[in-house]
This record gives structure tokens, C-alpha cells and sequence, in this order.
């Protein structure tokens, strides 16, 4: 396989209701270390927010051939959707925080996406934000105070894109022949890390490495060097 200096560039994308700001501060440093090129495409809010980024990975890779691709839970769930897609156009795959494979049936990132759109629905952005805020953690309370705005009216629409999109079934990932490191954070209810080990166990050329949403809070490069770290070793 490929060293990781020869790939081109790296196509990295957020979570849903995130940004493109955090998903470079979680991989920037890591990334840089060996030399890769990192693209964050921003996200389009609204109904086509999964297109956007496919688009998005589907632009890049033309531009500079086979793509290392990856994200963050939703954004990781469309890497991976196009990797098996465009097999030839993948050098490897970098997934932070997986939330289900196949269907997302009751997964909770799932079910919190969708009461997340009910509540923006229902009282607006602002307020939604405002309960959101108070029940996170500063570092995550100081996150979504500058991404949701950025979405706008087309958050909830967007929420509801992720809660109800597929990730590629194990079988498909089976069938995807590319190194993968898989990052989890073992604290995380949302994106549980059993999740994480799941898709490693599946792919052909993987494995999971973890740290904490803890650490997270305090260094946003702890999830990015576990994902690159199991990335390089999966090669």
C-alpha cells in the first residue's frame, strides 16, 4: 500500500450541526505531522448537506486524484458511503466517531438528531441553541454557539438529513479495501465506541483507537491523532 506522504490530500468532513472549523482543529496538527494536505469542505446547510459533501469529495479528488477520506460521526459516515462508492478514487479512510452502520434505527445520535430538529422546529435556533448550551460541556457549549448559526434555517432540515441517512452496511464495508484507522471516544454515549470497534472489526484493513470526550474538551487534536494514529496502524 501506499505511504502516507504519497497521498495527495486529505478531504475531512464534519459532524451534522458542526463545521468545517472544528473538523480541521481535530485533524490540522495530526495531519500536518506527516505531511498530508488537509481539505474541510463547508458544510451546505439544509436538505442537500450529504450531496454538498459528497460533491464536495467528488470536486477534491478529481483535482488531486485518489483522496484520503474521512470525518467526523456524520461526516465520516459519508466518507466512508463514497469510499465504497469510488474505491479507485480512495487512497484510505480516516473515521472519527461512527454513530451506526446500515439503517440508523434507534442509534442515539440518530434519535438526538431528530429531537434536536423537533426542538428547532418547534422554538427556532436561538432557543434550541440555548437549551443545547446548557446542557453541554463549555468546550461543546462554545462549538455549537458558532456552528448552528452558520446553519441557520437550514439546520433542522439537515439534522434530519443524518438522522435518517444510511451508513454503509458491514458487508459493504467489507468490501472496502483501504487502510482505515477508526477514532472513539469511550466516554461518549452518542457515538458509542462499540460502534468504532464494529466498523474496524468489519473492514478488511483497519483498526480503532481511543481516547475520551474529556480529553477532547481540553486538546481538540486528541481525536485526531487517535483516528491518524489507528490509520497508520491498519497500513
Amino acid at each position: 500500500m501506499t505511504s502516507a506522504i504519497d497521498v495527495p490530500a486529505a478531504v475531512l468532513l464534519p459532524g451534522t450541526g458542526s463545521d468545517e472549523v472544528f473538523v480541521r482543529s481535530v485533524f490540522a496538527g495530526p495531519l500536518a505531522a506527516l505531511g498530508v494536505p488537509l481539505h474541510t469542505p463547508a458544510p451546505v446547510p439544509g436538505e442537500g448537506l450529504a450531496e454538498g459533501f459528497l460533491d464536495a469529495l467528488d470536486r477534491l479528488s478529481a483535482r488531486y486524484g485518489a483522496v484520503l477520506a474521512g470525518g467526523i460521526s456524520f461526516g465520516a459516515h459519508l466518507a466512508a458511503e463514497w469510499a465504497v462508492a469510488h474505491p479507485g478514487r480512495c487512497a484510505g479512510l480516516l473515521a472519527a466517531l461512527p454513530a451506526w452502520y446500515g439503517e440508523p434505527g434507534p442509534a442515539p445520535a440518530a434519535l438526538s438528531a431528530t429531537f434536536t430538529a423537533d426542538l428547532v422546529a418547534a422554538h427556532g435556533v436561538s432557543a434550541a441553541l440555548a437549551q443545547a448550551e446548557a446542557g453541554s460541556p463549555p468546550w461543546l457549549a462554545a462549538e455549537l454557539g458558532r456552528a448552528w448559526p452558520r446553519h441557520g434555517d437550514g439546520l433542522e432540515a439537515g439534522l434530519r438529513v443524518a438522522a435518517g441517512r444510511a451508513a454503509p452496511t458491514l458487508a459493504a464495508l467489507r468490501g472496502l479495501n483501504v487502510p482505515a484507522g477508526i477514532g472513539a471516544c469511550t466516554d461518549d454515549p452518542v457515538h458509542p465506541a462499540a460502534v468504532a470497534r464494529t466498523w474496524a472489526e468489519a473492514l478488511p484493513h483497519a483498526a480503532c483507537a481511543e481516547t475520551t470526550l474529556t480529553a477532547l474538551g481540553a486538546d481538540r487534536e486528541s481525536l485526531g491523532r487517535a483516528t491518524v494514529l489507528a490509520y497508520l496502524r491498519a497500513r
